[in-house]
């Protein structure tokens, strides 16, 4: 044999193969093409010189490995299908005289050939499509500075290392199958698995209870600390129980509907459940597999592009003011310093102060029960009773409401941001105070920090009342200064004012932080422009997955069904029944994944939205709006890319 002739034919099957190879190539070139872009973006390095990029960069870093994890996992799968449906072609090399070692040659060639390819196609709308996502970066990240267009050879280089260890893995496994498998399993190796299933109820019951349990935690979760904690457990929960009941308990209910002997034995009936006991075994795991990329497609874009339209709210709640500072203070003399040097800074800007709040506070996180507040929170083991006391002086609190308000020694004011205080006493260890009042209106801010832990307002009689609650709690007393104002100037002024003040105040020794919406816009905007941008890639790429193995299930659902469809017409039945009877299971099982992942997010929602209090985000009407059009649109795409992919499979059975 010339020592071409394996190249050769390798070139000559991908050729022939066509119809399964382009998508998979298409898919790796994808695949290898979003990695490079998102390595790009980690690695470049004009992006660090500018405000939010080290963000961006940790984001995109994340992102690399996400991509990187689900390429092994993916393609592998993939692959597995590609030798599966060759199986038979092997099977006929082998009889005819080929040994197993050149059937080795030519597959090894093959995924040469692939792989290169892949690389160099990958790699090259990588970079052409580069400066085009850096444009976009920029203008979604509202950067200041433009970022420099650069191929990075340390990307290009850890994307050949990632994936060629990726084609060697399904190279191995593929010359495993061959060397394992003798002639006559090949040749039969397509059509492996034609008995009827088995009803397998501990799995079935598995399913059940592990989504009746995911399901539970994700409605019933109310506080967002806890939602972040359990949202990963929930998540595995949900996919292990998709897998169970669509490999098993689609099997069981089939079965059970069988047994119903007035329902199974009409002609329609008869052929859809049989017919679907069928389709169930043999595509359960794809199915499922799409369900769980349909749902963490709905996720990614729903959730990612809430948090991008929120960012301006989530600022809002962040920076009440456009600036604030919170200053430890000792002495009404350093508080009196503080303001000179605020007017000072702003006299040299010409500008005043508008809206102003000042005020004295001390503040302190501890465990409740009850109306009991104990030891510092780190002594507990569960989030939902952590509890942020914030204490203002009567003198502060009459003046910022405009009243005139007294209480007792043993008597305070309260304010439930979250949380609960029923009786009308509070203890805080063993020191005790009477809650003359439960304030329905306060005249600060209270949206911080109510919705992820339970907080509280305490208005106190004096300072040495606050020091009685530190004391009462083994705590430390102490106050700080906060100031909030606006400024009637751009944002560059703010930022200008900003830096200059936080100079002053660290010049003058105090110990305090400094704080500007105009310097945090810049971090948000990076920060949730950043998942925004990741969530778009990565809802891109599961999307293309979905797409890939509902193109391989059509492909396989026909050459299925073009033996059925022989027998059923052999049987007696018209060509209009037989096509009826096909199209209905096919519709059956194509769109379940769907309607799953439609009761997925369902239940997912309450979990989500109390996840994104964290980030500031609480327009719960925002994020049901983004989920119920992220729904919609990707149900459309979902519709469109089967009524695509179902022409290939009648072709088939034709």
């Amino acid at each position: 044999m010339s020592k071409f002739f394996y190249v050769k034919l390798a070139f000559s099957n991908i050729k022939k193969n066509a119809r399964i190879y382009v998508p998979y190539m298409l898919t790796c070139m994808g695949t290898i093409m979003m990695y490079y872009i998102i390595r790009g973006l980690a690695l470049n390095q004009s992006m660090r010189d500018i405000r939010g990029g080290n963000e961006v960069q940790m984001i995109m870093g994340f992102g690399s490995w996400i991509i990187g994890i689900f390429a092994v996992i993916f393609l592998f799968y993939t692959n597995s299908f590609l030798i599966k449906r060759r199986k038979k072609e092997f099977g006929l090399y082998n009889i005819l005289g080929m040994e197993k070692r050149h059937l080795g040659r030519v597959v090894f060639w093959e995924s040469v050939d692939t792989f290169l390819i892949s690389m160099a196609a990958g790699v090259g709308f990588g970079v052409l499509f580069s400066e085009l996502v850096y444009l976009c970066v920029e203008r979604a990240l509202e950067f200041e500075m433009s970022l420099k267009f650069e191929i990075v050879p340390r990307a290009i280089a850890e994307a050949a290392i990632l994936f060629g260890i990726i084609f060697v893995i399904n190279l191995l496994n593929t010359l495993r199958q061959i060397h394992l498998a003798n002639p006559v399993e090949l040749l039969k190796g397509g059509n492996v698995g034609e008995k009827e299933p088995k009803t397998r109820w501990i799995l079935t019951s598995v399913g059940f209870l592990f989504l009746g349990v995911g399901y539970y935690m994700a409605a019933t979760v109310e506080n967002p600390i806890d939602a972040m904690l359990f949202f990963f457990l929930a998540v595995i929960l949900v996919v292990i129980a998709t897998y169970c009941l669509f490999t098993a308990g689609s099997i069981a209910i089939l079965k059970f509907m069988r047994k119903r002997k007035n329902f199974y034995y009409k002609r329609n009936h008869f052929i859809s459940v049989s017919g679907m006991m069928y389709r169930m075994k043999q595509n359960a795991a794809g199915l499922a597999s799409i369900c769980v990329l349909s749902t963490g497609v709905l996720i990614l874009i729903s959730t990612t592009v809430c948090m991008y339209l929120g960012t301006e709210d989530a600022i809002r709640v962040r920076y009440p003011r456009n600036i604030y500072f919170d200053m430890h203070v000792s002495s009404k003399e350093v508080m009196e310093n503080v303001q000179e040097i605020k007017e000072k800074v702003l006299a040299a800007h010409g500008v005043k102060s508008v809206d102003e709040v000042a005020y004295e506070r001390s503040y302190y996180t501890v465990n409740q029960s009850g109306n009991r507040f104990g030891e510092d929170y780190g002594n507990d083991k569960t989030t939902k009773d952590y509890a942020n006391i914030e204490c203002i002086t009567l003198q502060d609190y009459n003046r910022l409401a405009g009243k005139d308000v007294s209480l007792a020694e043993d008597e305070v004011l309260l304010c439930v941001v979250s949380g609960e205080v029923e009786e009308n006493t509070m203890y805080f260890g063993d020191t005790e105070f009477r809650i003359k009042e439960k304030l329905e209106e306060f005249p600060l801010p209270t949206d911080n920090l109510g919705n992820v832990v339970n907080t509280y307002w305490l208005v106190l009689p004096d300072k040495d009342s606050a020091k009685r609650v530190a004391e009462g709690i083994s705590l430390k007393s102490f106050w700080k200064y906060y100031c909030a104002f606006d400024i009637n100037a751009g944002e560059d002024v703010q930022l200008q004012v900003y830096e200059d003040l936080l100079a002053e105040l660290q010049a003058s020794g105090m110990e305090g932080s400094v704080r500007s919406a105009a310097e945090g816009r810049s971090s948000f905007f990076a920060l949730n422009g950043g998942v925004l941008f990741l969530g778009i890639f990565l809802g891109f790429l599961f999307m293309m997955a979905t797409v890939l193995i509902i193109y391989y299930k059509q492909i396989s659902e026909g050459y299925d069904d073009r033996e059925r469809y022989q027998i059923m017409r052999k049987v007696g039945m018209s060509r209009k029944e037989v096509k009826s009877s096909i199209r209905s299971q096919v519709l059956t099982v194509f769109y379940l994944p769907l309607i799953a992942a439609g009761v997925h997010i369902f239940f997912a929602f309450n979990m989500i939205r109390r996840m994104l209090f964290v980030f500031g985000l609480y327009n719960v009407r925002l994020f049901a709006v983004c989920t119920v059009t992220t729904m919609l649109l990707f149900g459309l795409l979902y519709c469109l890319v089967y009524g695509r992919t179902a022409k290939t499979y009648y072709k088939i059975i034709s």
